[in-house]
């Protein structure tokens, strides 16, 4: 698998790079069509920016809408997924009082959105324990749903959590706030490129997922997803030239032609679209080179290694491989010290995997990607066994 598919991609050969799942990595052809947008871009901005934007911006839109089963209108072109969910966030009319129900598995960033937006409003973040390991769905939505009261007024939840890198089975929880007339506002961050999605069918509310990890597209691309019902609640982030005063107004246009939900949200100013504009021909590498199939061979290599080192550690997986994302997964370390084990793993055995303390539970996250051999699990299985003494009589004991 890797030495056909390494040569598609830029990163260097002397690290063994196993944290897909933080930023992606761009193949090759996608880096190429990326770069001659921009040069593109240089050779006649005016006419680039000024007259052709409006239209160009519409064919990564459709072509992606199409991979994630919505509507071309229901979707905006951002830089990363953060920014969509902080535009949804700042855009709700939150009051003292309100709840923002959530779960112990988000990623930082947005939590700390969740606080800045309780601090301007006085709505307040209730926090769903979700049951470790995961092993069924109802654990997880008994889990959501004992946590939703007459106060509710956000349900927020990861599609794929970032710490534990859980599939959470979220459909029924949607649809529960659905009837209750609760926002849902999903965090799709590693989703699109690593699950099938179907925006319509999911029927979640606001939806904010990257392209440049999983789909493999520059830095800096990503969308955002409002149903039609909703999209008159978002405000943009940034008020430029696609801000109309009639924009609140039913039926109204956007100042370019579009709704106004894609052209207030698209239109921050001057920025390089270059890495948007590219999402086409990452759709187009994963068609050619059978990414569906590739992700098959990488969900085996990943279960695969974390079966190892738990047989090694003695530790419990996180969850039933039903649950674990299909290309990443966190493997419970013995208590060790994380930042010193995650600093040698790079300057020693040049291995790039994050390692960190989740709650209790020391983690190290490994993603699997199309570039990714089983001798590189073989060298991360060593250095683990190596740093953590997992063959000694005493750990062995231990056990």
């Amino acid at each position: 698998m890797s030495d056909n598919l390494a040569r598609h991609f830029l990163l260097r050969e002397d690290v063994v790079f196993l944290n897909h799942g933080s930023f992606g990595a761009c193949p090759r052809p996608v880096f190429e069509t990326y770069q001659a947008w921009q040069l593109e871009l240089e050779r006649e901005p005016v006419d680039f920016l000024g007259r052709r934007l409006n239209e160009l911006m519409r064919v990564p839109r459709e072509a992606l809408a199409a991979e994630l089963g919505a509507g071309a209108g229901d979707i905006v072109g951002l830089t990363n997924a953060t920014t969509g969910l902080n535009i949804v966030a700042q855009s709700l009319d939150l009051k003292p009082g309100d709840q923002i129900l959530t779960t112990d598995h988000e990623y930082s960033a947005l939590e700390k959105t969740w606080a800045y937006v309780c601090r301007k409003t006085g709505a307040e973040v209730v926090v769903a324990k979700i049951p470790m390991p995961l092993v069924n769905e109802a654990q997880f939505t008994d889990a959501i749903l004992a946590g939703m009261t007459g106060r509710t007024r956000v349900l927020f939840l990861s599609h794929i959590t970032s710490p534990t890198a859980l599939i959470f089975p979220i459909e029924r929880a949607v649809a529960e706030a659905r009837r209750r007339g609760i926002w849902s506002v999903i965090d799709g961050a590693h989703t699109p490129g690593h699950l099938r999605l179907d925006l319509d069918a999911l029927g979640a509310d606001f939806y904010s997922g990257n392209c440049h990890k999983w789909l493999m597209t520059p830095k800096g691309s990503a969308f955002l997803y409002a149903r039609p019902e909703v999209q008159h609640l978002l405000n943009p982030l940034v008020i430029s030239h696609g801000w109309t005063a009639k924009s609140k107004e039913p039926g109204a246009s956007g100042a370019f032609g579009n709704s106004p939900f894609i052209d207030e949200v698209e239109m921050q100013g001057t920025r390089d679209p270059s890495a948007w504009l590219s999402v086409p021909s990452a759709l187009a590498f994963r068609r050619e080179h059978d990414w569906d199939g590739v992700a098959a061979q990488c969900r085996a290599l990943a279960q695969e290694t974390a079966m190892r080192l738990a047989e090694l550690t003695g530790l419990d997986l996180l969850s039933a491989p039903e649950f674990c994302a299909p290309q990443m997964v966190a493997m419970a370390l013995p208590d060790c010290d994380t930042a010193e084990i995650h600093r040698t793993l790079f300057d020693t055995y040049r291995i790039e995997i994050p390692v960190f303390r989740w709650q209790k539970t020391c983690i190290a996250r490994l993603s699997v990607q199309g570039y990714n051999s089983r001798a590189q699990m073989d060298r991360l299985i060593e250095a683990l066994t190596e740093l953590l003494d997992l063959r000694s009589p005493a750990r062995q004991a231990a056990r």
